[in-house]
């Protein structure tokens, strides 16, 4: 079984109750339902498990639920020798987001709390919207991503022991020696090339077969233009012709969005196609970076609404479509590719699974920053360049941004292949893999004002 970092809190929510109902959000296939019924079949002597997503597309036994009365008469029709008390009767209902007005009903189920619930989703924040009535301070929503890189090297048999002496490197800003840095980067290219979504990782270990590894991808991939057709058959072809082009926005050499591209229209706009790319973003298929006017702390105040970046969620999805079946242009570092986007495209799925809100900034004299951070603490902002050649010391537009003192920058990086951390007046170089242990501040446990 994968080890999954939001096991902690299932765990803890399900141990040791609450006064909400969890909700896991997350894309699909990622491994929602599989960690909750793991966790929740260890501990409740009643599991009840309802695919809401697979009873719409069956007997919609649970279609137009009225109240809690009437849920469970429905429940018991599929359960009833299972009802029995809160403390023994776990209900798991799975792709909630297949019937939006049920989560209203989730407020009424825990206010009566007769039974335990939890809850997953994907397309949650669209269902949300269409809810007429919300649960308010009823649910409490967890977001859940694709396995991250160390969550990779878990699976891959890295113990923590290791992993917390390359933190300490980290945090100290030293360099790893010289095999574990090795070691670190032969993971990391099988991570570019695997991803993080559960099948795939469980086909390459136990496989380490491309081919199977791949045709997993690919399942993934048509799961997600066809749940497309799901949300709005009218604008389905418009979804899955912006998922398509994904890959060749990150091939332009500003790697925003063009939305002229989308249907041939010059005079395209934004606005034109707001509800395609909020399903993309929302049901956690692809992720997005915002571009910003003003380059200054905290950056959603500058935040643009027309100019954006657009990733797929998982980077093995992404290697799948470029490179197929080849390996050598990861694993061997081919001089002949262009690595950039795949890079890219692991820093920012690594970085939105560690909950950081993405932006980047170009402008036309002070060139292009990839990505924009938050310094919470140090009340700035953070530009970080991802570098997959051997040019990693050239970074104009960096060495310009970091010295503009308007925007007040105390550090900056520049991930590379290069095992060597140095420091250059603001600019701090490290390995790529060090992005793991990027988070956003910690709340102390007690802060008083």
């Amino acid at each position: 079984m994968l080890k999954r970092k939001i096991q902690h809190e299932i765990i803890d929510y399900l141990e040791n109750g609450s006064e909400k109902i969890l909700i896991l959000d997350g894309a699909r296939q990622i491994g929602k339902s599989f960690i909750i019924r793991h966790e929740g079949q260890k501990r409740y002597e009643n599991y009840i498990e309802i695919d809401l997503y697979e009873d719409k597309k069956g007997d919609r036994l649970f279609e137009n639920t009225q109240n809690k009365e009437d849920f469970y008469i429905r429940l018991s029709t599929i359960a009833g020798d299972r009802m029995k008390e809160k403390h023994n009767t776990l209900v798991f209902l799975d792709e909630i987001q297949a019937y939006p007005d049920m989560l209203t009903l989730l407020k009424f189920l825990r206010q009566d709390d007769r039974f335990t619930y939890i809850v997953s989703g994907s397309q949650l924040g669209i269902a949300l919207n269409e809810t007429l009535s919300k649960p308010g301070g009823r649910i409490q929503v967890i977001r859940m991503y694709q396995l991250d890189f160390e969550e990779f090297l878990w699976a891959n048999g890295v113990g923590d022991e290791f992993i917390e002496h390359a933190r300490h490197c980290f945090l100290q800003k030293i360099a790893l020696e010289e095999p574990l840095h090795n070691r670190m980067m032969d993971l990391f290219k099988k991570y570019l090339l695997v991803g993080g979504m559960p099948d795939p990782v469980n086909k390459f270990i136990e496989t380490h077969n491309i081919v199977e590894v791949r045709a997993a991808q690919k399942e993934v991939y048509e799961l997600y233009k066809g749940d497309a057709s799901q949300y709005d058959k009218e604008r389905k072809l418009m979804i899955e012709r912006i998922y398509e082009l994904v890959p060749s926005y990150l091939e332009n050499k500003k790697k925003r969005v063009r939305f002229n591209q989308i249907e041939d229209k010059k005079q395209a706009r934004a606005v034109q196609y707001q509800a395609e790319f909020e399903y993309l973003v929302k049901s956690g298929i692809c992720n997005e970076v915002r571009a910003v006017s003003n380059p200054t702390f905290p950056l959603v105040e500058s935040e643009s609404k027309n100019l954006l970046k657009l990733y797929l969620n998982d980077v093995g999805l992404l290697t799948r479509l470029l490179y197929q079946y080849s390996i050598s242009a990861i694993m061997d570092d081919a001089k002949s590719v262009n690595l950039g986007s795949v890079y890219e495209s692991v820093i920012c799925s690594e970085f939105a699974a560690h909950g950081f809100p993405l932006f980047y900034y170009d402008n036309k004299k002070k060139g292009e920053i990839e990505f924009l951070l938050n310094d919470y603490d140090l009340l700035s902002i953070v530009p970080i360049e991802v570098k997959s050649g051997k040019d990693y010391n050239t970074h104009a537009s960096l060495d310009a941004f970091a010295k503009t003192p308007d925007y007040n920058i105390k550090q900056a990086f520049v991930f590379s292949n290069e095992r060597e951390v140095k420091q250059k007046e603001q600019v701090t170089y490290m390995p790529v893999y060090y992005a793991m242990f990027f988070t956003p501040s910690t709340p102390p446990n007690e802060l008083l004002f």
